[in-house]
């Protein structure tokens, strides 16, 4: 049974989706299931954004094949690690926590990298489109920290 691990941003079009192709491509997947979610549902079924998809391919990562979906309750019991892109993703996530074991799945992604900081990926939806690079490359380095803390622990 793999070690699966969710990325949640606001509308699952952005940040999560770099997150889950980033993350997948560093580790095996015959161990490891890589998903993403929005803490919203007003894209459920739509493509990654298209600066997204032309970000990760400019890296050499597809996500297009990815499709949006709200995050549900029953994801506690689906995934072992789930990792928020910001403090207000991490609330809305929170909230819906069933008990305490579920919450401790739950990390802000960067406190991988800077632990406690609670420091927040940027929502580049809105921002200039070099600001989806920015994002890569923040997402690119916590997912080598994530990948090496997962590999030595579940390998």
């Amino acid at each position: 049974m793999p070690v699966k691990i969710l990325m949640v941003c606001l509308g699952n079009i952005c940040r999560s989706p770099l997150a889950e192709g980033i993350l997948q491509s560093k580790l095996p997947s015959e161990l490891f299931l890589v998903d993403s979610a929005g803490t919203g549902g007003w894209h459920a079924g739509e493509q990654p954004d298209k600066r997204s998809i032309v970000t990760a391919k400019n890296r050499g990562l597809d996500i297009s094949k990815q499709r949006a979906r709200q995050f549900k309750k029953s994801d506690f019991d689906s995934f072992d690690y789930i990792y928020v892109m910001d403090r207000s993703n991490y609330q809305n996530v929170i909230a819906l926590a069933p008990n305490e074991l579920a919450k401790e799945k739950v990390s802000i992604i960067l406190n991988e990298s800077f632990p406690t900081q609670n420091l927040e990926v940027p929502d580049p939806y809105y921002g200039e489109p070099d600001g989806f690079e920015s994002v890569f490359d923040l997402l690119d380095n916590v997912c080598n920290v994530i990948a090496e803390k997962l590999k030595s622990k579940h390998q």
